[in-house]
């Protein structure tokens, strides 16, 4: 299985989209599987992969939780 990286500080949508796919494909799954265990449309996740910067953080948020991620933040 391809070694991955398991944490990022992202910096944009854009990044953690790219992060999602990553880890959606590391796991096998299409994106049609995705949906069916997030509840979320395929038009969403799309558009998430691909960093549409009007995703919504909440719906974001549970896509992260249902591929196994979590988002951690820091005081700089």
């Amino acid at each position: 299985m391809k070694e991955i990286n398991k944490e990022i500080s992202p910096k944009s949508v854009l990044e953690i989209g790219q992060y999602i796919r990553t880890i959606r494909k590391w796991h096998g799954m299409t994106q049609d599987e995705l949906c069916g265990i997030s509840g979320v449309s395929r038009r969403f996740i799309s558009e998430l992969e691909n960093g549409k910067t009007t995703a919504e953080i909440g719906k974001i948020l549970h896509v992260l939780k249902c591929i196994g991620c979590d988002i951690k933040l820091r005081l700089r």
